[in-house]
C-alpha cells in the first residue's frame, strides 16, 4: 500500500512540476545546444553512449545551459550506481554516506557510483579535499557541474583528476526550439491546450531569456498558465503578456534589421564624438535587447585604430584587453570591462592618421607595383653574389638611432602618405617625424614633397571591401 501512495505521489509531483523540469531532455537525441562536446563523435558523446565514463568530469556553463540535464542523461544510460548531492544543501556527513555506500557496493558487487555534486564551486577547499582520495581510488567518478570557472574556483589536485567541459549558452535558434517543443508536446508541455503564441512574443521571450532555458521556459509557463483563454478557448499570448511573464520591456532592436545597424552605428559615432554619456546609453540599450557583447568588443577594437590610432595607442590595448578579458569572465561581471573601454575610447584624443594606409593602397592601384629598391631586398639568400642589400645602412649604428636613406622606390620619394597630427601622443611623433623627414630629404636631394591627399570615406569603405580575408584553414 506504501509503494501504491508513493508511486501516485511520484506522478503527481512529475505532473506539477515546473515547465523547465517537465520539459527537461531524457536522452542525448533530445538534448538541444553544446554540439561542441556532445556532437555526433565528439568524445563526451561516446563516452556516455557506451556508458564508459572512464574518469571524472567537470560541466562548466552558465545557468540554464544543461549541466544537471548531461547528469540526468549519463543518470539514465548508466549501468554505474548515481548518487545526487547538492554543495549548497549537503556537506562532509552527506558526502561520508555516499562514500561509506560506494565502497561497499563496490567490494559486494562490483558496481562503480558516480557522483554527481551540483554547484560542486559553493563547497570550501576542506570539503572538496575530502572528495579526493575518492576519485583518485576510483571509488567515485565525479560529475561536478559549476557555474564559476573551475581552475578558479575547484582545487587544483581535483581539477587535474577531471576533465573539462565548457558548456555555452544556448543561441537563440536552440532556444526558440526548446520554446517550440513545450508548446508542442502532448505529455509534458502544451500540446494538448490551443496556445497561440505570437512572433513578436516569442521573439522577446528568446532575447530576454539570455541563453538560459529554464529562465525561457518559466516565462513561457507563466505566460500560459496566468491568460485566460478566450471566447474560443485558445491562449493568446501577446509581446505585452511576454513583457509581464519576463518582466522586462521589450526594445526595438531587431539584430538583423535597421534598429540593430542604427544602434551600433549611434554608439560608435558617439565614441568616436567624444560623448561617453550618449556611447553609455546606446551601450546599454544593446546589452538589455540581447546583444552579443564581443559583436561591440569588435567594433571597438576597430574604433580604436581607425578613429584613436596613434593620439593615443594604449587605445588599442584597452579595447584589445578588455575583449580578452570578457571571454575570460562573460556576463554580468564581464560589463566592466565593457564600459571601461568604451569609456577610454570615448575619452581619449582622436586621430583618424592610420588611414593614411588607404593612400598607399590607392597609389598601387592607379600606378602598379615597383620592384624593391636592391639595397632593401633580403641579403640572406645570395646577397654576395647579386648585390642584394650591400648598401643598406644599419640605422641602430648611428646617433639617435637614426640615418637618412632611400626607403621608398626612386620615383616615389619625397612621396608622404602620413600626416600626423597635433592630437595627444602624436604630437610628439609629428615632430620626430617632420625633423627626419627633413634630414632625408636633404641626404636624397629631394626637392619637392608629395603630400597624398585624404580620401573620402566613401573610398575608403570601397577599398576596404575589395580587401580579400585570408582564407579558413
Amino acid at each position: 500500500m506504501e509503494d501504491l501512495f508513493d508511486h501516485a505521489l511520484d506522478k503527481r509531483m512529475k505532473e506539477e512540476a515546473p515547465l523547465a523540469a517537465r520539459m527537461r531532455p531524457r536522452t542525448l537525441d533530445e538534448f538541444v545546444g553544446q554540439e561542441h562536446i556532445i556532437g555526433p563523435g565528439k568524445l563526451l558523446r561516446r563516452a556516455i553512449e557506451t556508458d564508459r565514463l572512464f574518469s571524472s568530469i567537470i560541466l562548466w556553463g552558465p545557468p540554464g545551459s544543461g549541466k544537471t540535464t548531461l547528469a540526468a542523461i549519463i543518470a539514465n544510460q548508466t549501468r554505474s550506481h548515481f548518487e545526487t548531492i547538492s554543495a549548497v544543501l549537503d556537506g562532509k556527513t552527506r558526502l561520508r554516506e555516499v562514500v561509506d555506500k560506494a565502497i561497499e557496493r563496490r567490494k559486494l558487487y562490483g558496481q562503480p557510483t558516480i557522483l554527481f555534486v551540483d554547484e560542486v564551486h559553493r563547497w570550501n577547499k576542506a570539503q572538496q579535499d575530502a572528495l579526493l582520495p575518492h576519485v583518485e581510488n576510483g571509488t567515485i567518478r565525479l560529475i561536478g557541474a559549476t557555474t564559476e570557472n573551475p581552475f578558479f574556483e575547484v582545487i587544483q589536485a581535483l581539477v587535474s583528476r577531471s576533465r573539462i567541459f565548457q558548456l555555452r549558452s544556448l543561441s537563440k535558434e536552440e532556444t526558440g526550439i526548446l520554446l517550440d517543443r513545450a508548446l508542442q508536446d502532448p505529455e509534458r508541455g502544451y500540446g494538448k491546450r490551443r496556445v497561440r503564441l505570437d512572433e513578436a512574443a516569442r521573439q522577446h521571450l528568446i532575447d530576454v531569456a539570455g541563453g538560459d532555458a529554464r529562465n525561457a521556459l518559466n516565462a513561457l509557463e507563466l505566460a500560459i498558465e496566468s491568460t485566460p483563454p478566450d471566447a474560443e478557448g485558445v491562449i493568446h499570448i501577446t509581446l505585452e503578456v511576454a513583457q509581464e511573464s519576463i518582466q522586462r520591456r521589450a526594445v526595438l532592436y531587431d539584430k538583423d534589421g535597421d534598429a540593430h545597424y542604427d544602434t551600433i552605428s549611434a554608439f560608435i559615432k558617439s565614441v568616436r564624438g567624444s560623448d561617453p554619456d550618449a556611447a553609455l546609453y546606446w551601450l546599454a540599450k544593446m546589452i538589455y535587447a540581447g546583444e552579443d557583447p564581443r559583436f561591440i568588443l569588435r567594433r571597438l577594437i576597430i574604433l580604436a585604430g581607425e578613429d584613436i590610432g596613434l593620439a593615443d595607442p594604449m587605445g588599442l590595448v584597452v579595447a584589445t584587453s578588455a575583449a580578452q578579458a570578457f571571454d575570460y569572465i562573460g556576463l554580468p561581471e564581464g560589463i566592466y570591462p565593457l564600459v571601461e573601454a568604451t569609456l577610454y575610447l570615448a575619452t581619449a584624443p582622436k586621430s583618424n592618421s592610420a588611414g593614411a594606409y588607404f593612400k598607399a593602397h590607392q597609389l598601387i592601384a592607379e600606378e602598379g607595383l615597383i620592384s624593391v629598391p636592391r639595397h632593401l631586398q633580403d641579403s640572406n639568400r645570395d646577397g654576395a653574389a647579386t648585390g642584394q642589400g650591400k648598401a643598406y645602412v644599419y640605422p641602430h649604428e648611428f646617433e639617435g638611432h637614426f640615418v637618412p636613406q632611400q626607403y621608398l622606390p626612386k620615383r616615389l620619394l619625397g612621396t608622404y602618405f602620413y600626416s600626423p597630427t597635433e592630437e595627444g601622443y602624436e604630437a610628439q611623433i609629428k615632430s620626430r617625424l617632420e625633423q627626419w623627414r627633413t634630414a632625408q630629404r636633404q641626404a636624397l636631394g629631394i626637392e619637392q614633397k608629395r603630400e597624398m591627399p585624404d580620401l573620402s570615406i566613401e573610398k575608403i569603405n570601397e577599398i576596404k571591401r575589395g580587401i580579400k580575408a585570408f582564407p579558413e584553414d
